[in-house]
């Protein structure tokens, strides 16, 4: 394993991805967006570091039905939509249609959750980073990163503490630069690689982005 594996939990990560993140501080406009709910703390740390605000950018895995734990796609804002069926797993057009409609739900509860009347940043023209706390399939962190790209950012990055090989090499040639300083292999699972993995609450989100977002500007 890795030399820096397992992390102690997503503070640790955090921490030790910010260290590999250094060449962004002071980039133009630079924004952390944290992939909720796991990668918030994760993102938290990075933030603090590079001294940049912190926000969210909201995103859904869809799940095989009666086997969500298995990501056949993602969807994230704007009417993104990932699909990544597993080979050899079929799945129907319907069952796809009614996964996409509850996590659409869950996607705007959480929007409305998180940013309590906030709007959401502006990131045309700025330097953002995308952060969860690790790599796994990477369907939620492409539906990220097609989501982010509307928004005509000037450069975006993905950072993960953690990830699998394949799926970095799959997300590389859409971002400026991807940063993953640990990529084990074998990779059955983000959270085999921390001794603390408990699931995220969305107190905790709502605690950090009240912390480190940036102030809403008066007038908008």
């Amino acid at each position: 394993m890795h030399s820096d594996l397992p992390y102690r939990d997503r503070r640790e990560a955090g921490q030790r991805l910010a260290a590999h993140l250094e060449f962004l501080r002071g980039a133009p406009g630079l924004l952390v967006l944290g992939l909720p709910r796991g990668g918030v703390p994760v993102a938290a740390e990075v933030a603090r570091a590079l001294a940049a605000p912190l926000d969210v950018l909201v995103v859904r895995k869809l799940g095989y039905p009666g086997h969500e734990e298995y990501a056949m796609g993602a969807i994230g804002p704007g009417g993104v939509r990932v699909l990544r069926p597993l080979p050899g797993v079929p799945v129907t057009d319907e069952d796809v249609a009614r996964v996409v409609l509850r996590e659409q739900d869950e996607l705007l509860r959480r929007e409305q959750a998180y940013r309590a009347g906030r709007p959401a940043p502006v990131l045309a023209s700025r330097t953002v980073v995308l952060v969860d706390d690790g790599l796994a399939t990477g369907s939620t962190l492409e539906a990220a990163i097609l989501s982010a790209r509307h928004g005509t950012p000037q450069r975006l990055c993905v950072a993960v503490p953690v990830g699998a090989r394949s799926s970095c090499d799959h997300l590389r040639p859409l971002v400026d630069d991807l940063v993953c300083p640990a990529m084990p292999e074998p990779f059955h699972a983000v959270s085999q690689f921390y001794r603390e993995f408990p699931q995220t609450a969305d107190e905790e989100v709502q605690d950090l982005l009240r912390e480190l977002a940036a102030p809403v500007q008066a007038g908008r």
